[in-house]
């Protein structure tokens, strides 16, 4: 038996997966802790891991401009500043993340599980204390020519400007890490390195990666690397006997299958202006919906107009989609796959980061109408928009086909038992 060491960091999207993953690991007969901030400790703990705190928690984090991080851990603010601003907040929600994330490696940790968040800095403790690693990303990270960097807006550049914004994407994370890492091995007694050095040390050496998600999405680039696999979506753990709430299920038995709109993480306080704009185009298409409150805020109102609205909170995607007629979301990479598996039609909803390179998958699978960018929902147009784009998702037999065999093609799959395979070469 190993003790294994997860550490993942970000919003619940960066999070929830790797609770799936380590509930597998742990029914394999390891021992598992999983290190993350205190807002989800009891997503951790009821997956029957052991609970490690890291600092940064993006819940608490939240100011005024509703940030978020996404799943390179850069922080992603909303409201006004520019990419100057987003620079310095990502920069110090790294630092604090590094000064605690040495403090959750314990003496007795075996192997280390790192996120795309956590792996920057996981690299030199596993230097440090000679402990073997495994980088887990959800996003495809290393530069490829088959497409452009997954934050940069999913516009191809070709082949050669592809791979060329892939490695300047790579830099602008090694810079964003740098005061960190400095910092790190400087307490950890390590020689001077910067992050860009260790990452290529770790390129060179052929070090495994195994990206949590899909081929049905994103096959895997033939320019990769042998060591770069795509294995599959570990998936957020829930009980096995788990079953929806009792209000959610009366309103499924009172109508036809509704349509899911929730932004996860995005659009903090802007609940108000998009319950009013999901409302008003689930009436013009005909639609009933379940609005997800999320961090925006998303609740119904409290009319006879509204008898066809329900609002949850947290509830398993893997519980709540396949009874849906369609889902509405941004697209982050764990919902964006929740959708496939579930075998609905998807209207995408993109805000920021690798948010539009997801829509455009769903889009070119044909499980998706054509992405509607966030921002439109601030025009005058936002109602009839959404509510025409509902009525495709909802309307058209062959996207519900397409959607059907993508997730008959991903239920083939399973990324966790990919993962307990690595661990267990890595342990023997």
């Amino acid at each position: 038996m190993t003790k294994i060491l997860i550490t993942a960091a970000g919003s619940y999207g960066d999070i929830a997966p790797y609770t799936g993953l380590g509930a597998r690991l742990g029914a394999a007969g390891h021992e598992v802790a999983f290190a993350t901030h205190d807002s989800y400790s009891a997503l951790v703990r009821a997956a029957g891991l052991e609970f490690r705190r890291l600092p940064a928690d993006p819940r608490t984090r939240r100011t005024d401009t509703a940030d978020t991080t996404d799943t390179t851990g850069q922080t992603r603010p909303t409201g006004p500043g520019g990419k100057g601003a987003l620079m310095r907040q990502a920069a110090a929600f790294i630092r604090e993340l590094g000064s605690g994330i040495a403090d959750a490696v314990h003496d007795d940790t075996g192997l280390l599980l790192l996120s795309a968040t956590t792996a920057p800095l996981g690299h030199h403790l596993a230097e440090a204390r000679g402990i073997p690693f495994l980088d887990l990303p959800l996003v495809p990270g290393a530069p490829t020519g088959d497409f452009p960097p997954v934050v940069s807006g999913g516009r191809s550049l070709g082949r050669w400007g592809n791979r060329a914004a892939g490695r300047l994407s790579l830099r602008i994370i090694d810079r964003l890490y740098a005061d960190a890492a400095r910092e790190l091995r400087a307490r950890l007694g390590l020689p001077p390195a910067t992050p860009r050095t260790v990452r290529r040390r770790a390129e060179a050496a052929g070090r495994p990666v195994l990206h949590g998600f899909s081929e049905v999405l994103v096959p895997r680039p033939t320019d990769w690397r042998p060591g770069l696999d795509i294995v599959g979506n570990w998936w957020p753990w829930h009980a096995p006997d788990a079953q929806l709430p009792p209000a959610v299920e009366d309103f499924l038995a009172a109508g036809p299958p509704p349509v899911f709109i929730g932004f996860g993480s995005m659009a903090g306080g802007e609940g108000e202006r998009l319950s009013t704009i999901a409302a008003a185009a689930l009436r013009r298409a005909k639609l009933r919906g379940v609005l997800q409150s999320g961090w925006a805020g998303l609740s119904t109102g409290h009319t006879a107009a509204d008898a066809d609205l329900l609002t949850v909170g947290e509830v398993p995607h893997a519980l709540l989609f396949p009874r849906m007629a369609a889902v509405v979301h941004h697209c982050g990479a764990g919902t964006a796959a929740a959708g496939v598996r579930a075998g609905v039609p998807t209207v995408p909803v993109p805000v920021t980061a690798d948010q539009p390179f997801w829509a455009a998958r769903l889009s070119a699978l044909g499980v998706a109408t054509a992405p509607i960018p966030f921002k439109e929902l601030s025009t005058d147009r936002a109602v009839a928009r959404l509510s025409h784009a509902l009525t495709q998702a909802t309307a058209a037999p062959a996207r519900r086909d397409h959607a059907r065999a993508a997730a008959h093609r991903l239920a083939a799959e399973d990324g966790a038992g990919e993962v307990l395979k690595a661990v267990e070469r890595l342990t023997d």
